[in-house]
């Protein structure tokens, strides 16, 4: 299994695409501001209580106020409340917790109204980002994720992945981690620490330890709402979670952004930076590496299949539905084994497109009807197989005796919704079209406006797939771009770009930048 990273530097922002083996699995946008990002951590204020749901309103400086319950409050909300109080008052003026009395642990079946009260000053976490007209949902468990570790302030519980097998291993990596934790800090040793060395995971404490300082620094004095801790942006965040030795390129079109990236991977696997490489090619980073074609066609309401068949996606408020259907695909053996066939292709694209998409809370998914129970055990099985991969939480209900499997996955952001559908190139939407044969004399009027009127040098023109064929068809001395090129004593590349509509063209400098007409 190999696993890359596309990182396509935009002017309004950053686009990172995951490919596992060559296949599309996730899809991020960082946008310039990065503000109520999960794993923020802010000084907030109670605006209103609600016992009904036992819950708090919390200020944080959103639009909308954040939501936080009682059950995210956490057993150690006492110790967080009486830390970041004389924090703000300066009565604690050290970060470290050795001198720090823990409170005891709050009541598990509480009552909200019994542990904060309106306009209390609250130290919290960005549990979910806004989703929809809600705002964000919020935690008072905070807790510092690193390479190695998750470090749970006011806790001695060290904790390790379920993912490591073997008990040895545990063992000695508990082991390793009690001698290193400072005083009143737990910690959850993570799945990519198993093998490491002792020196290993005390760099990564230590780091996180420097974060424990800042929040305390940036704690003082303070009045909400306010950030006290930004996390790590969406690249390094990827980077940090899954960077193992199945990760073998990260491909950056900025050389800025290289950098930056090249120094943040040496700084977490030493040794490692040479997997980030920096992209100059004439044709877009995304188009490059297939992409774009492959968010056309996962991004659609209608999703095809190798085999032929096809999901259709339904998005509604409550949740989402997808329907399996077999399309032109023909089997030997018989129905029951043709729909068993279509249900495990369909399993693995849709574990696929959920990561993808991101899609969270419930999913239904009704796959082609199968009489045989083994058959569903089968499908059931493939299903929790292919899902593995999948870094968010989530549940799968084996298949109901109308053949609907349900999932409930974890929601933490929006579902990513790209628009896939194209207004008509010709007639722009109006269903009045005009002379489209003298699209190539326009596409040459403005060439000859850059070369002779601007005086331009070292441009390319991209255009769609197809337009790059009929400009270069005719071969050597007889195509449009040689007739170009004997005309205005200049060569233009011609390069393709899938992300284009049929009619839709641009002129790009030497940094991929469109020019002005």
């Amino acid at each position: 299994m190999n696993l890359e990273l596309i990182v396509d530097v935009r002017p309004n922002g950053i686009w990172l695409a995951l490919l596992r083996d060559g296949k599309l699995i996730e899809l991020h946008e960082e946008r310039g501001s990065s503000d109520f990002v999960v794993g923020d951590i802010y000084l907030g204020k109670i605006r209103r209580l609600s016992p009904s749901l036992n819950a708090a309103f919390v200020d944080v400086g959103y639009e909308k106020d954040a939501f936080l319950h009682y059950l995210d409050l956490g057993p150690k909300f006492g110790s967080l409340n009486k830390y970041t109080k004389d924090v703000i008052r300066g009565k604690q003026n050290v970060a470290a917790l050795n001198y720090f009395k823990p409170e005891p642990e709050i009541n598990k079946d509480g009552k909200i109204d019994d542990v904060v009260s309106s306009s209390q000053f609250v130290l919290v976490q960005v549990a979910k980002e806004p989703i929809s007209t809600k705002g964000p949902r919020l935690s008072s468990e905070v807790t510092l994720a690193g390479r190695y570790i998750v470090l749970s302030p006011f806790s001695n519980k060290i904790s390790v992945s379920q993912k490591i097998k073997s008990q040895e291993e545990k063992k000695r990596l508990k082991d390793a981690l009690e001698g290193l934790l400072p005083k009143n800090f737990g910690a959850i040793i993570r799945t990519v620490a198993e093998n490491r060395t002792l020196a290993e995971l005390e760099q990564d404490l230590a780091q996180l330890m420097e974060k424990w300082e800042v929040i305390f620094k940036n704690l003082k004095g303070s009045n909400s709402p306010k950030r006290i801790l930004g996390e790590i942006n969406t690249t390094s965040s990827i980077l940090r979670d899954l960077l193992n030795g199945d990760f073998t390129n990260v491909h950056v079109n900025s050389k800025e952004t290289h950098d930056e990236i090249s120094s943040f991977v040496e700084q977490i696997a030493p040794g490692k930076s040479s997997i980030v490489k920096h992209y100059d090619g004439r044709i877009p980073i995304f188009e490059r590496y297939g992409i774009n074609k492959q968010i056309k066609v996962l991004f659609g309401k209608k999703v095809p299949m190798p085999s032929g068949g096809y999901l259709i996606i339904e998005h509604t408020e409550a949740m989402h539905v997808i329907d399996v259907n077999s399309g032109n695909r023909k089997g030997a053996d018989g129905q029951e084994s043709n729909a068993l066939a279509t249900n495990i292709e369909a399993a693995e694209e849709i574990a696929r497109v959920l990561q993808l998409r991101d899609m969270g809370g419930i999913i239904c998914i009704d796959f082609i009807d199968m009489h045989e129970r083994d058959n569903n055990r089968k499908l059931y099985e493939k299903l929790k197989e292919f899902m593995k991969n999948d870094r968010a939480r989530h549940n799968i209900i084996p298949p109901s005796k109308f053949g609907v499997v349900e999932i409930t996955r974890q929601r933490v952001r929006e579902v990513t919704e790209i628009e896939t559908n194209e207004t008509c190139p010709t007639c722009n939407g109006t269903g009045e079209i005009q002379a489209s044969i003298l699209f190539a004399e326009e596409i040459e009027n403005n060439l000859a406006f850059l070369l002779k009127d601007k005086g331009l040098k070292g441009f390319s023109l991209q255009v769609h797939p197809y337009l790059e064929g009929y400009f270069k068809k005719g071969g050597l001395f007889r195509s449009m771009q040689w007739k170009w090129y004997f005309k205005f004593k200049t060569w233009v590349p011609i390069t393709p770009n899938t992300s284009f509509q049929l009619l839709q063209y641009s002129f790009v400098d030497q940094q991929q930048e469109p020019i002005e007409l």
